[in-house]
This record gives C-alpha cells, structure tokens and sequence, in this order.
C-alpha cells in the first residue's frame, strides 16, 4: 500500500515526570507509517533551573530526527550564550550546529547507526533518545572533534527533521522552531501559537528561496518538501557563497520568548500529524476537558492520538504522531535574565508578558 500499511501501529511508546513546577507527559505513536521517523527529547531538569522539551519530525527516514534528540540539547548547554541567560541565541546556534555536526565521518558514522533499524543497539538508543533520564544532558557533552578517514567529505543526509523546542528557565519560555511541527500554549482556556509553521506558501520563505536559486512547484520547495524550513536535507544547503540562514533550506529556527504567568495552564509541542487534524484550538480544548478526569498526562496525549487517527489509510491522521505536554503546577517565580517578552522574527506570533492581554494566533 505504499507508503502505508494495511493496518496502522497503534502501540505508544509514553513517558511521565514531574517536579516542583512541572509536570509532563509525552508520547509517540506509528501510525499508518510504514516506518516510525518521529523522535522526542524530555529535561525537567537539563540543569537546576531549567527544563528542556522538543519534537522532531522526521521526513525521508529517522535519523536525523533521531540525532537532534540526542544532541541538540546539549549543544544548547555548551553555547557560551547559554551560561550569559541568552537561550535564544543559544537556541538558534544548536539548531544551526546540528547540520555542521552531520557532516564529515563521525556524522555518517553515527548516522548509520540511527537510521539502521536492525542495529542491536538500537532498542537502547531508543531508550536513550525518548527515555532521558535525569542528568544525563549534564554528562554527555562532546567536543565532537573533525576526523579524518574515507567518510571525511560526507555531505551531510538527504533526509531531514523538522525542530520544535521549549526551554523553561524560572518565568521565562523560549520557544525555537524549525519547520511545521507546532507549540501552542493555553492562557485560561485560549490558545496561542508559540511557533510558526514554515510552509512554502509564507512570503518571507518564497523570497529567501527565490533568492537563493530556489524555486516553488505544487506547493513544495524545488518539487519535493512541503516545509520551508528543517534540520538536515543537505541537497538544498549546497551554495558555499551563502550563509546557513539565508540557504534554500534553512535550519535556522524562529525564536519566541514569554514571560509565563499565573494564567497559563499547559503547553503543547506536537508533530503536523496532530495539527494536520486538529487547530490549535481545538486541541487544548480536548485537552483541558481531558485533564479534568486524567491526572497522567501521557494518556491525554494517547487519547489525542486515537481521536486523530484515521480508520482507513490515506490522508489527514495517517502520519506518524507524536505530542508532549506540559503542565504548569505553579507560576515560576521571576529569575535572573529578561522579564518581559521578545522575539526575533517582526512577524513571529508571540504570547504578550502581560497576562491580561490576548495577543497571538489560534
């Protein structure tokens, strides 16, 4: 049946956690796929003050969705922007090395062995990559260094990941995305994007292209992929004269910081198979209903799943799926570093510091 099978995979791979401030839960599920390419990365506490949560969706296989959970957190921590309180520059930068870093030999290499899925490693990875345990971002930093061998002018993959990612530092959230994968946050009920969903149909991604060589055809970049933005695809970063941001393709993400308040409940990150579905809306109104009854969080992202799945294979509720959310068990309490509200992109939709206000998008 293509790229579907006969019948979807219904089995969800969940997690739950919580601390003082936080509780999560996060969950996966195959679907229609022929192949599972989504992956997911869960921190309550990547260090003592702040909490890391990302989904990437991967497109053309899961490796490189699979390297981002493993490595973008903690080259995130290892940014001297990171330390100074500057996680948005450090954001941006992490998004960026990852195509540098799946470059060269040890790229390939480790590649391999993310996208083989009859490595006999591979269950551990996994473990690794959607299962982190507390402290391990802290322990496994890596100066990643250039070597030298028959693989040392890889290119990078032709695959790609999409990247969304929320950081949690005391009252401060920021929010870094790549591609169409979405983050909503819910302020009293009302639903507000967090990130943008970087289509071939935005003004500002059809001029970047356009001037980078690139062209639009059937509503997909150079004829093949339906998103503007994503880690990894290397076949469309190919022009040494330009810099990654300015790239046909580009990885470099929009970056949304909020001042969370006594008003917001919960924030999704969820995969397009889930917005393919729902609007933002409507999803944390399935949510807060659910959350009334259902205290682990991981099962309202299963009951999302089920109601998204298709009953027949082809079209909306066939992709892979996979949604964290998170849950506000107290207003963080102000810390060092911005107290209001910024953003680096004039037409990146944003959540106001003030909570009487209802900027945004639903």
């Amino acid at each position: 049946m293509g790229i579907y099978l006969s019948t979807p995979k219904t089995d969800k791979l969940s997690q739950d956690g919580e601390n003082d401030n936080l509780k999560y839960g996060v969950s996966s599920m195959q679907g229609w796929r022929t192949s599972m390419e989504d992956a997911h990365a869960a921190y309550l506490d990547l260090d003592c003050s702040t909490s890391f949560f990302g989904v990437y969706d991967g497109h053309g296989g899961q490796s490189v969705s699979k390297f981002c959970a493993k490595y973008l957190h903690q080259q995130l921590m290892k940014h001297e922007a990171y330390s100074s309180g500057d996680i948005g520059t450090a954001a941006q930068k992490a998004f960026l090395r990852m195509d540098e870093m799946m470059c060269g030999q040890r790229g390939w290499r480790e590649l391999s062995v993310l996208g083989d899925k009859k490595d006999q490693l591979s269950g551990r990875m996994e473990g690794l990559i959607c299962s982190p345990k507390s402290g391990e971002a802290k322990s496994q930093h890596d100066d990643w260094p250039v070597e030298e061998g028959p693989h040392s002018n890889y290119e990078g993959p032709q695959c790609g990941s999409t990247a969304c990612v929320a950081i949690i530092r005391n009252n401060q959230l920021v929010v870094a995305n790549s591609g169409d994968s979405r983050c909503v946050i819910s302020r009293k009920g009302q639903a507000y994007n967090l990130s943008k969903d970087h289509k071939p149909d935005l003004d500002a991604e059809k001029e970047r292209i356009s001037k980078a060589g690139g062209f639009i055809h059937c509503g997909r970049v150079n004829g093949t992929l339906n998103l503007t933005r994503a880690i990894g695809d290397m076949e469309l970063k190919k022009d040494k004269s330009l810099p990654a941001e300015k790239q046909i393709l580009t990885a470099n993400p929009d970056i949304n910081i909020v001042e969370l308040c006594e008003d917001d409940d919960f924030l999704v990150i969820a995969c397009d198979g889930i917005w393919d579905c729902m609007s933002s809306q409507q999803l944390v109104d399935f949510v807060r209903e659910q959350i009334k009854s259902e205290s682990k969080l991981s099962v309202v992202c299963e009951k999302v799943f089920d109601r998204c799945l298709a009953p027949t294979s082809g079209g909306e509720g066939c992709d892979n799926m996979t949604m964290v959310l998170v849950q506000f068990k107290t207003c963080p309490k102000p810390g060092p570093g911005p107290s209001t509200s910024q953003q680096t992109s004039p037409d990146q939709d944003s959540v106001s510091s003030d909570c009487k206000d209802k900027p945004g998008s639903n």
